[in-house]
């Protein structure tokens, strides 16, 4: 696996800039069933920051099929709270891409799964991915509620089905996304940096970076998005264990960075400004909370904030997996004085009052919130 990875600095990620730098990477054969993984996670442009820049993919499947690859598809499944990607892959441009280049959408949703091992844990991954010679991985530079960041290693969490998604979730997420990339190999990762979101992982708040990074180990890229980001390696536990796995390394000092382009101010600050999901873990119980549901608490919380000011003193808020049935253990509430909300029907038996929804929406909270605290 090479230790060397490319930041290219561009507004527009065009062929002609990424040809010679893609013309580095080790080629796929040109009968290799190629699968490009971008993250549309949800329906949103990727102006939002949210999402994977169709352009960029397109560029990537103009250079693989000018190489002479023909036998190339797009495979996403969307967050869990969309039932079909469908709706993601029309939002944020792909069918544009997949008439244009004659490559077939892939809904992961509604693929078969199987079940592949790896140091005695078990994974149920999407048939399609198994079944490719080339992995392209393709995610968005941005920050993540519970993780910190995701990058690449994350990425991935798209190519299991929703059930493995919410089992992840009650796992910690971290150990699983690590060996998840051990069962399931990147061949390329091209990072969309050029509009990320240092807050959230569904956008809303874009910060334009002008940055594709491009490598082939994915320990490498995220630890290199970690400290571009502004944390330490020990603050996203995934990457780590990921090296421990033998997935990558994820030793920055011994890596070859290649830059190319023009710098100007296409920089990501150190310390991001702003740190939203941060400024609420003390006000948060989360149990096996699901990124979704976390999510648009954490976004619904810093909306209401800009509206009405700060929240009231002695606020609390209740979510996630472990609060649900008979094993949720002591109810968030009882026996005290403050008042904790739930967030999620996954709350509902311990908290008086909590958002119903699996998951609720950003929106959905956000007019519980105004309701009870004003």
């Amino acid at each position: 696996m090479d230790s060397k990875l490319h930041v290219v600095y561009t507004e527009s990620p065009t062929l002609d800039v990424l040809r010679p730098i893609l013309a580095q990477l080790p080629q796929p054969p040109t009968n290799a069933r190629i699968t490009i993984k971008p993250n549309l996670v949800v329906a949103r442009p990727s102006a939002s920051g949210a999402t994977t820049d169709p352009q960029l993919v397109g560029s990537i499947i103009q250079y693989l099929q000018e190489a002479g690859c023909r036998n190339i598809r797009i495979a996403e499944s969307a967050w869990v709270g969309e039932r079909s990607t469908q709706h993601a892959y029309s939002i944020c441009g792909y069918e544009e891409i997949s008439r244009r280049y004659n490559v077939p959408l892939i809904d992961l949703k509604r693929d078969k799964a199987r079940k592949a091992e790896v140091g005695g844990q078990a994974i149920e991954v999407c048939e399609e991915i198994l079944a490719t010679d080339f992995l392209i991985n393709m995610p968005v530079l941005k920050a993540h509620c519970q993780t910190r960041i995701t990058c690449a290693l994350k990425n991935l969490k798209g190519c299991i089905p929703d059930r493995e998604k919410r089992r992840f979730h009650s796992l910690g997420l971290h150990r699983p996304i690590a060996a998840l990339n051990r069962i399931v190999k990147s061949h390329w990762i091209i990072v969309d940096g050029i509009i990320g979101d240092l807050t959230f992982e569904e956008g809303g708040t874009p910060i334009r970076m002008d940055k594709i990074i491009i490598g082939t180990d994915p320990v490498l890229v995220d630890a290199y998005a970690v400290q571009l980001l502004g944390y330490e390696l020990r603050d996203v536990p995934y990457v780590q264990m990921a090296a421990d796995l033998g997935v990558g390394s994820a030793d920055l000092a011994g890596a070859e960075i290649v830059e190319h382009g023009e710098k100007g101010n296409h920089r990501v600050p150190k310390q991001p400004a702003n740190r939203v999901a941060e400024r609420y873990y003390n006000l948060i119980d989360q149990r096996q909370a699901c990124s979704s549901c976390y999510a648009s608490l954490i976004y619904a919380l810093w909306r209401y904030e800009q509206l009405h000011g700060r929240l009231p003193a002695g606020t609390f808020f209740a979510v996630g997996q472990g609060f649900r049935g008979e094993g949720a253990g002591d109810s968030p509430v009882a026996g005290n004085s403050r008042q904790v909300y739930g967030i999620g029907s996954c709350t509902a038996r311990v908290c008086p009052h909590s958002v119903p929804g699996c998951p609720p929406t950003a929106k959905e909270v956000l007019t519980h919130l105004e309701n009870w605290l004003n």
